[in-house]
């Protein structure tokens, strides 16, 4: 059983920063391919960033370059640094972890985006 707990959303001016943490349970990063996912009031959940077990990472183009997600393996956390934050970027954001047909998440964190 993986635990995941998100920390860090908020709210933002348009055009500012947040960095959310995910701490994952264990040394889990060889294993699970990691991602932050986001899901809008009357929207279905979307994947915005993954990193590989292997380091590879993969965006949208729709956070492509303001978007960066990273990981420290001796804290066990997954980071999503959001740069030049925009309104349509307010959501819930998710951490998950996926293996083969396992899949886990995270309570999820408010980020709203607003002036």
């Amino acid at each position: 059983q993986v635990q995941l707990v998100e920390s860090g959303g908020g709210l933002v001016q348009p055009g500012g920063s947040l960095r959310l943490s995910c701490a994952a349970s264990g040394n889990i990063f060889n294993i699970y391919n990691m991602g932050w996912y986001r899901q809008a009031p009357g929207k279905q959940r979307e994947l915005v960033a993954v990193i590989t077990t292997g380091g590879g990472t993969n965006y949208p183009d729709s956070v492509k370059g303001r978007f960066t997600i990273s990981r420290d393996g001796l804290k066990n956390t997954v980071y999503l640094q959001m740069n030049s934050l925009k309104p349509e970027d307010t959501a819930v954001y998710y951490c998950n972890a996926h293996r083969s047909r396992y899949d886990y998440w995270g309570q999820g964190t408010q980020v709203t985006v607003s002036s």
